[in-house]
């Protein structure tokens, strides 16, 4: 993996029965959200899940996290073709930027055979499971994971 500071843009690209959602966020941005999301873990391994999800949702309107993505959106599963093409506009809006791109395993397939038809050299695609853990990347992946199972859980009620 490269060097993070050589990344001008970090967009990740995550799924979660039912839903798919991204986030976009510029790399002056990324170290000052590291230090508000320290507490974030993987859903999974919680153990009371409503509790941590809770507590995740008031964090993120307590330190207005919001405002440290340029773009953060959760759509449906099946509108996960639209959530691409928002992707690849961003990343034509951005062309002469270095891009890290990280796709969910479960989406990385479907991503690839539409990026081979988008001709951007400055991206680095990664899957999800190949983010290291402890990493800055891995850390801010946590963000999108975590709302999309606050989304997932809202629409179970």
């Amino acid at each position: 993996m490269k060097n993070s500071k050589f990344y001008d843009y970090y967009i990740f690209v995550d799924y979660s029965e039912g839903f798919v959602g991204y986030s976009i966020i510029n790399q002056n941005k990324i170290f000052e959200l590291l230090l508000k999301i320290s507490r974030f873990k993987h859903y999974r391994e919680q153990r009371n899940k409503s509790v941590y999800l809770g507590h995740i949702k008031s964090t993120m309107k307590k330190e207005r996290l919001y405002s440290f993505f340029e773009r953060l959106k959760i759509l449906k599963a099946n509108s996960n073709l639209d959530l691409f093409l928002e992707i690849f506009d961003f990343l034509k809006k951005v062309d002469n930027s270095f891009v890290f791109l990280c796709i969910d395993d479960y989406q990385f397939k479907k991503f690839k055979k539409l990026f081979c038809l988008v001709n951007c050299e400055r991206v680095d695609i990664k899957k999800e499971s190949e983010l290291k853990k402890g990493t800055p990347e891995y850390k801010v992946s946590l963000v999108i994971d975590n709302l999309l199972n606050i989304e997932r859980r809202k629409s179970i009620k």
